[in-house]
């Protein structure tokens, strides 16, 4: 029960994210954007790993593929992703690009499937379904 309100926290704080980054777009293109937010995030990362004991000194214990595939999530979501959802976010409605950008649970569900063979329960499939037809309905 303890993930759950972590979850409602996340979800709380990433519904807020998009109003104010949409308002910041209002005078900045999406590319700059990413660059600004990015800057906001390595700083705020630096500022973690200061301030909680053990971080620099962990990072010598994990694989470097780890670290890799850390940092290839990272350039997908942090920058790739965060492009395309600026440039939909600086040109359409919040609250139609959100839901529609919010829908990656659909491709990681796909991809769960295929790569790392996570089992397909009829959940799941409804789940999909329901994700589906409320991309067409924001459509």
């Amino acid at each position: 029960m303890k993930a759950y309100y972590w979850a409602i926290l996340a979800a709380l704080i990433w519904g807020v994210a998009p109003i104010v980054e949409k308002a910041g777009l209002a005078e900045i293109s999406p590319i700059p954007g990413v660059f600004i937010r990015s800057m906001a995030v390595f700083i705020g990362g630096l500022v973690i790993a200061v301030f909680s004991p053990g971080v620099f000194k962990a990072l010598a214990g994990y694989s470097m593929k780890s670290m890799l595939l850390i940092c290839a999530g990272g350039l997908c979501a942090s920058i790739i992703g965060s492009i395309f959802f600026y440039h939909a976010l600086k040109s359409g409605e919040a609250s139609k690009v959100v839901p529609i950008g919010a829908s990656f649970p659909l491709v990681s569900f796909i991809l769960g499937v295929i790569f790392l063979n996570e089992g397909v329960t009829v959940a799941k499939v409804a789940g999909m379904a329901l994700v589906i037809a409320g991309i067409y309905l924001l459509k």
